[in-house]
């Protein structure tokens, strides 16, 4: 699931808006409704949620206690963070101040980026060149971060947090999913408890019952939101539940299909109350994507886990394995292209939709090989 819905991220991030069907796009903020693109983030937010016991189980059968736990949770969270602050002060870049394309710094960007973050093959005679590379990175990271300038030459500006960009809000998801994991001691009732707290505070930030702590917005607002840790931790209920019943898929089918249900059923109630929007993050778009990711969740746990119809899935297997290498690389390629100036993206136009959407699927595809080509050869990023 979590390589459908990084597939499906690629496909609606590459779409050609104008000439495109709007349901497959994001509804404008004002906009009762959603369309695919509207769900996929939500659908990969659940699967972070889901995968947090696994993750935690899995290093703690390697002996790491809890103060490495909080640690790696940590280290982990503000590098996605710092990832998608640059990435969404990329258009803002001033060619001029900077003293160089826009093109080039993003490239060199996700260059350090790969050089930093890259699981390097361990046990390995080169442990010192990957040691030397990591240093690179972060020493070339740091004065393309000082160079950067945005705004004009008589009012220059630097790196600005904005909205942390999609992998920063992935990060502040993550947190929120493994730090209640860990702090309730994974215990369900105490995850519940925690997805009622942000289902209220997306509720009262919503009626502006939030602005006495407006002030904190640029910092913690992803969490006084509340609709970011609604979605992921509505993941991590599913991923406690699935730990638990795996062993009797029948009740555990049943209680997922009733929990998709329940969300569903939320979602019009507080209809009646607030739109259905993704970009203003309202609790009703929360609980419909909450339940849908469950609904789909069950699917393909019957395709897949019940009945063993795998083969169709490998295709999306290197992006569930390859998450990160597979949401980034694709930038590499479009800034090489814009950056030399190549009209190789002929299917972006308006006057054939079915050739702007075929156009996007063979992109996205495209991009998952690429991303497996990239571990083949030791190129695979791991926070």
């Amino acid at each position: 699931m979590r390589g459908i819905t990084l597939f499906l991220m690629l496909f609606v991030n590459d779409l050609y808006i104008p000439g495109v069907p709007n349901w497959l796009v994001h509804a404008e903020a004002s906009e009762d409704g959603m369309g695919l693109a509207d769900w996929v983030f939500p659908g990969f937010l659940f699967m972070v949620g889901l995968s947090i016991p696994y993750a935690i189980e899995a290093r703690r059968r390697k002996n790491q206690r809890s103060k490495s736990l909080w640690s790696h949770i940590l280290v982990r969270t503000l590098s996605l963070l710092l990832i998608g602050v640059l990435m969404v002060n990329i258009p803002y870049l001033n060619p001029t101040l900077t003293t160089m394309s826009t093109e080039l710094w993003a490239l060199l960007v996700y260059g350090c980026i790969f050089l930093i973050w890259n699981q390097y093959p361990k046990l390995s005679k080169s442990a010192k060149i990957f040691k030397l590379l990591r240093i690179l990175g972060v020493v070339a990271l740091v004065v393309l971060v000082v160079l950067f300038k945005a705004g004009t030459t008589e009012n220059p500006e630097w790196i600005k947090t904005s909205w942390w960009g999609i992998l920063g809000l992935i990060g502040w998801g993550y947190f929120t999913a493994a730090a209640t994991y860990l702090s309730t001691g994974g215990k369900l009732i105490g995850v519940i408890l925690m997805w009622l707290l942000f289902l209220v505070l997306n509720v009262l930030s919503q009626l502006g019952g939030l602005d006495i702590v407006k002030a904190l917005d640029p910092y913690i607002g992803v969490l006084l939101a509340g609709n970011i840790p609604v979605l992921v931790l509505s993941g991590l209920i599913v991923g406690i539940l699935l730990k638990k019943q795996i062993d009797n898929y029948l009740k555990l089918l049943a209680t997922f299909l009733l929990l998709g249900l329940l969300f569903l059923v939320l979602g019009l109630v507080l209809h009646q109350y607030f739109i259905v929007s993704k970009i203003l993050g309202t609790p009703s778009w929360a609980m419909y994507c909450s339940g849908i990711s469950v609904l789909f969740f069950c699917l393909l746990f019957v395709l897949v886990d019940v009945y063993k119809w795998t083969g169709w899935a490998k295709l999306f297997l290197p992006a569930g394995q390859n998450s990160l290498t597979t949401y980034l690389a694709p930038d590499i390629i479009y800034y090489t292209i814009w950056g030399l100036g190549l009209n190789v993206l002929f299917y972006k136009q308006s006057e054939s939709a079915l050739l702007a959407v075929f156009g996007s699927l063979v992109w996205a595809f495209l991009m998952i090989g690429f991303a497996a080509l990239l571990s083949k050869i030791n190129i695979k990023l791991k926070l």
